[in-house]
């Protein structure tokens, strides 16, 4: 039931991957969800150098001994990011997927990475930008519908649509992201015609992950009416929970501030503020509408028994149904 090209591709059990999440995708969130049959996911914009990321590899490496991938942003940063040593060290530390992400495709760094024997996913939010990664010669993309947390692209595409417009436009394997975070999302991106999934927001709430308890508490008691698109004046939209800064974001833009301005409230650092620290209104927090679903702290392992069980039971439904 659970065998699709994703899951060829990348050496695992299940067709779940963890979506990369600056401050919080680390080793102990990542080995969780490779550990449970999916593809966990180190983000390396955390890190200043090739080296730090390296000792993050092996932190992970410590904790599983199935597959994992490493995000490398290639979003536009105020600090540049050394993507190159970062590069190099996936190579060298034989990861086995990179997730790429941006705006751009990830051509200058494919045949490095093919040569090297590492997989290519490149996540992106429309149908043409998918294509223009399968022509740089990515093995699978990602794609992240208008209800994902933090970058949602500018076309306000849903993923009901987005994800079979990109079945549609490309030969390489899909990856359908943005308002899944149960078994019936599960159900209904392989439905679309995806071959996987990756989620973020449910995996920000589990208990392996870093995110602050404050934060994670805040979560559960949001619905899916607290959540907002912001940074599109500056086309970098991303949907982040409502908040002080938020709002202090939307009277910017509402001005016509620019992105110097902008940049006191949506700085990387403030984030971690957020989320890992705990000031809940220090900065952006970044979020899906997906939030509405969640309702208590799971282990990813009973995260993923939930989804495998319930996508079991919506088959035989289904069957019925069909029949």
């Amino acid at each position: 039931m659970f065998k699709t090209r994703i899951t060829e591709l990348l050496g695992i059990q299940y067709p779940i991957l963890q979506g990369g999440m600056v401050h919080l995708s680390r080793a102990e969130l990542a080995a969780a969800v490779s550990n449970a049959g999916g593809l966990g996911i180190l983000i390396s914009a955390h890190f200043l150098t090739g080296e730090e990321l390296r000792n993050e590899i092996r932190r992970t490496k410590q904790l599983t001994d199935k597959p994992f991938g490493v995000n490398v942003s290639l979003f536009p940063s105020v600090r540049p990011l050394p993507n190159d040593e970062f590069v190099q060290v996936i190579v060298e530390e034989e990861v086995a997927a990179v997730e790429t992400s941006g705006v751009r495709t990830p051509a200058e760094f494919v045949p490095r990475l093919k040569h090297g024997g590492v997989k290519v996913i490149h996540k992106c939010a429309s149908a043409k930008h998918a294509a223009a990664a399968e022509r740089a010669g990515a093995d699978a993309v990602t794609v992240v519908g208008l209800e994902n947390g933090g970058a949602v692209g500018m076309d306000d595409v849903s993923t009901l649509i987005l994800a079979p417009r990109a079945v549609d436009s490309v030969s390489i394997p899909v990856i359908a992201g943005g308002g899944i975070g149960d078994a019936r999302g599960f159900v209904a991106a392989l439905a679309l015609g995806a071959e996987g999934v990756v989620m973020g927001t449910l995996f920000m709430t589990t208990k392996e992950c870093s995110t602050h308890p404050k934060f994670k508490e805040w979560m559960l008691q949001a619905s899916e009416l607290d959540t907002v698109v912001l940074e599109k004046s500056i086309r970098n939209a991303h949907r982040m929970l409502k908040n002080k800064a938020a709002d202090r974001l939307m009277e910017m833009e509402a001005r016509g501030a620019g992105l110097d301005e902008m940049l006191a409230i949506i700085g990387g650092d403030n984030y971690k503020k957020v989320a890992v620290d705990g000031n809940l209104d220090a900065g952006t927090a970044y979020c899906g509408q997906v939030v509405g679903l969640i309702n208590e702290v799971l282990t990813v392992q009973e995260i993923f028994n939930r989804i495998i069980e319930g996508a079991r039971n919506i088959r035989e439904k289904l069957s019925d149904t069909l029949s």
